[in-house]
């Protein structure tokens, strides 16, 4: 069976009253409470965004995570008490696409998973390649001198939104707007989500020649031809 959201939380109350009050207002949503029950659920069930608690009865969060990412590419938004900055950086460069801070409202929350869930659309474009970096914005397969290059959902819309923003400078705010879709991210997630997208696609990370950072105003996509 397929649903818009799973919940992963071994708060069963809790897990269970956000699933109600998602199913209320039309997303559908089952709960589980560790990370033995995620593995029985994809083995027969799908699911297009997962909420992932960080302390899990039976495991870690951050391993879950890891196991999920070699399984699926939908985003992942981490829902934990443990508000650490050191817990926030693992959750995102592990694979995590959010971070979301317990105790939660739950209309706000509803909120934010509803933008996610109409954060992916198509690119007009088919595909951009330069001898050295290929993207297929139909089958969403990208490469880097010659190597597969895995991205989460999230990563692959930034990148593709920046392509077709060949040359121009684009805002946080347009970023925030038009792949976020939400008014609740901020400049830390978007940072990191650059940062993963440059150690995967750039030679040099550390010295960028794809995703630029012009200061003040935002990032620039420069393809291989320097334009």
């Amino acid at each position: 069976m397929k649903y818009n959201c799973l919940i992963v939380d071994d708060e069963k109350m809790l897990a269970d009253s956000t699933a109600e009050y998602f199913n209320l207002f039309g997303v559908t949503t089952v709960a589980v409470y560790g990370a033995e029950q995620t593995h029985k659920f994809f083995a027969n069930n799908t699911a297009e965004l997962i909420l992932l608690d960080i302390s899990l009865g039976d495991g870690s969060g951050f391993e879950l995570c890891k196991w999920l990412r070699q399984n699926t590419d939908v985003p992942i938004l981490f829902i934990s008490a443990r508000g650490s900055d050191d817990d926030k950086i693992v959750a995102l460069s592990i694979g995590g696409d959010d971070y979301i801070q317990k105790p939660y409202s739950l209309g706000v929350l509803l909120a934010k998973v509803k933008a996610v869930l109409k954060r992916y659309g198509k690119v007009n474009v088919t595909e951009y390649s330069d001898g050295y970096l290929t993207v297929n914005f139909e089958s969403k397969q990208v490469s880097a001198g010659g190597n597969a290059v895995k991205l989460t959902a999230l990563e692959f819309k930034l990148l593709a939104y920046l392509i077709e923003r060949r040359g121009k400078v684009v805002s946080k705010q347009e970023l925030f707007q038009n792949v976020w879709e939400d008014k609740f991210t901020g400049d830390g997630t978007l940072n990191v989500h650059i940062r993963r997208l440059r150690e995967a696609i750039e030679v040099d990370p550390t010295s960028p020649k794809y995703i630029v950072t012009v200061w003040g105003d935002g990032y620039k996509f420069i393809g291989g031809d320097g334009k």
